[in-house]
């Protein structure tokens, strides 16, 4: 008995002394704290995560809580521990402590080095702000001569025209763009995406290409599936003006550098002969579009540079008078020198040339998207559309006749602005709507000396050794009106045959090709009869797909059949009779279409090229030109 009671009184001795030593440890760690923030500071922080009431608590687990609070500086700590868990905690805690005590005395030396430089720097700093002041205190540059000028300038920025009409009808969202559907979707679908592609928008003039790449941005920024931040920028330039030096001294696409010296920098870095790059457009666009309108006027080796930006996304400069040892040189300018400037942005071309007259290089690494040529009822519809932005009215036929005068949106525009003046100037009263008639939008197309666009109409009539053929110009098709006659030779076997020089080497192929395939499908031979072909109105015809045409006209002359003047024919014609397929289909059909045409024959290889058919006119394709005979003679 005695010995288990000496056992049980040297126990309580032992937890006695564990407890003292924690306690000791917890002591030191607050002394310390005390030594890091200072009493006030510790109260301060202790009440700041809700640890003072813990720390004058007489439980050793709260007090070991209020420290893990501060140093832990989460006041929603409330772990329950038990007491032989308490060693363990204040390991932890001792930890923290040792590392902000660490970090603590580093920023002091830090600051403590800060101030002595600044001690130091004292006096060099005094200097020049005196000088600064002394600079400032200089004679102003101005006098009364260049105040007067400046009292002009900010008089005729007080004095302003109205806007022009035209910004006025110009599109204002992608739902005024008139007959553009698929051109406008095509242009978002490759915008509104994670990755985005370069573009080059063909087409006529005046049907939507600028206001479209303008507006498409403001579609598609800050879209979740869209690479465009709500910031990103828009930069416009218009590529038959740009105009650069071969030596780089100005480029204001790309950016230059200009001579420090002969050409001017800033007065601090003109002394020291330091070249200061000057950014070009694709850095002002970096994150953004860069729209370069008529890009297939712009200068060829600028293409080519610019080529070089697009796979990079840098613009590299170089420079005689950069040295990259030079101490007197800043930072922005050596970085820009040695890592070259962020030109990262989407290239967005419009161009009313054909797409073989872009360089190669260009259209590999850009999207091509084709904007359609306009129809009647799609200038019908602008005319309206701009009739209610001016607040006018009109009588119902002058979108029709506005439509028989012109080809794109902005011609439409052009004589209904010109219209409107001249009714507006004949009303009496302008408070009155002012009210547009036949005769105003005449004298309108007289002043400007217009013509219709189409030249050649379809008729219900036949004729013989007449037909239509179609042609494509500038993203537009016209009618090709073709006659012929024949007449039998004075001595069999001596005819002769007659053919416009102007048309061309290719169109007088096609007369030869139409005239075997008319011997062997007929036994007609050309040598008996004097032949003239004419191709109306002139020009020269480049391409064969004419050839269909001249063979149905030569036919028709010899064997004396009317030949439907609805129905007009594309197509090359080759030796075996067959009809071969032909390119700008989708221009040769919306010629036909302006021009009234019922009918039109095309080559069967283009059929696959038809989605869509016109309203009011049957497209027939054919295989050999003797599946005609039944759509062309009457």
């Amino acid at each position: 008995m005695k010995q288990y009671s000496t056992k049980r009184h040297a126990s309580m001795e032992t937890q006695q002394e564990t407890k003292t030593r924690l306690l000791w440890r917890i002591e030191s760690i607050y002394k310390k704290l005390d030594a890091m923030y200072g009493t006030q500071g510790l109260i301060m922080k202790a009440s700041k995560f809700d640890a003072i009431e813990l720390m004058s608590s007489s439980v050793l687990q709260e007090r070991v809580l209020a420290l893990s609070r501060i140093l832990k500086e989460n006041p929603t700590l409330n772990d329950k521990f038990l007491e032989n868990q308490i060693p363990a905690v204040l390991d932890e805690l001792e930890e923290l402590l040792v590392e902000d005590f660490a970090r603590r005395k580093v920023e002091n030396e830090l600051e403590q080095r800060i101030q002595q430089r600044i001690e130091e720097k004292y006096n060099d700093y005094i200097h020049d702000i005196k000088l600064q002041v002394i600079r400032e205190q200089k004679a102003s540059p101005e006098n009364a001569r260049t105040l007067k000028k400046l009292g002009i300038l900010e008089k005729m920025e007080y004095t302003r025209l109205n806007c022009s009409a035209l910004n006025i009808l110009r599109p204002t969202c992608l739902n005024e763009i008139i007959g553009q559907d698929k051109a406008v979707k095509a242009l978002i679908s490759r915008l509104n995406n994670p990755y985005p592609q370069h573009i080059i928008l063909y087409g006529p003039p005046g049907v939507g290409k600028t206001t479209c790449a303008r507006l498409a941005l403001e579609m598609v920024k800050g879209k979740p599936q869209s690479a465009f931040s709500q910031e990103a920028p828009f930069v416009e330039v218009d590529g038959s003006t740009l105009r650069w030096d071969p030596r780089e001294s100005t480029n204001p696409l790309l950016g230059s550098v200009h001579d420090p010296i002969y050409q001017g920098a800033r007065r601090e870095l003109a002394e020291e002969g330091i070249p200061e790059p000057k950014l070009g457009l694709v850095s002002e666009a970096h994150g953004g579009i860069l729209f370069i309108d008529e890009l297939g006027d712009m200068d060829p080796i600028l293409q080519n540079k610019l080529l070089k930006v697009l796979e990079d996304k840098r613009v590299f400069f170089e420079s005689s008078y950069y040295d990259p040892h030079d101490e007197r040189i800043p930072q922005y300018i050596k970085q820009m020198f040695e890592q070259g400037v962020p030109a990262d942005f989407v290239l967005i071309g419009a161009t009313t040339r054909e797409r073989q007259d872009i360089s190669p290089a260009f259209r590999s690494r850009c999207m091509e998207i084709f904007f359609e040529p306009l129809t009647r009822e799609h200038i019908k519809q602008i005319v309206h559309i701009s009739a209610s932005k001016l607040q006018i009215n009109i009588e119902s036929s002058i979108s029709d006749i506005i439509s028989q005068y012109c080809c794109d949106g902005r011609g439409a525009n052009k004589i209904l602005v010109d219209t409107f003046a001249i009714a507006l100037n004949e009303s009496e009263k302008l408070e009155q709507v002012v009210e547009v008639r036949q005769q105003h939008v005449y004298e309108a197309i007289q002043n400007s000396r217009l013509s219709t666009c189409c030249l050649q109409r379809a008729t219900d009539e036949a004729e013989v050794g007449k037909i239509f053929g179609i042609g494509a110009f500038a993203y537009q098709g016209r009618l090709i009106e073709l006659e012929a006659v024949a007449f039998p030779a004075e001595h069999p076997g001596e005819g002769s045959i007659r053919f416009n020089e102007t048309a061309g080497s290719m169109a007088k192929d096609s007369v030869f090709n139409a005239a075997s395939v008319l011997r062997q499908d007929s036994g007609e031979k050309l040598k008996d009869y004097d032949l003239h072909i004419n191709f109306i109105g002139g020009g020269k015809v480049d391409g064969p797909s004419a050839g269909a045409a001249i063979y149905l006209a030569i036919l028709s002359a010899i064997k004396k059949k009317p030949i439907r003047q609805d129905v007009a024919i594309t197509g090359e014609i080759s030796l075996q009779g067959k009809v071969k397929a032909v390119g700008a289909l989708h221009e040769k059909i919306y010629g036909a279409c302006q021009s009234g045409i019922k009918k039109m024959l095309i080559p069967s290889e283009n059929g696959e090229d038809i989605v869509k058919k016109p309203p009011g006119m049957e497209i027939i394709p054919i295989r050999y030109i003797s599946e005609a005979y039944k759509y062309v003679f009457v």
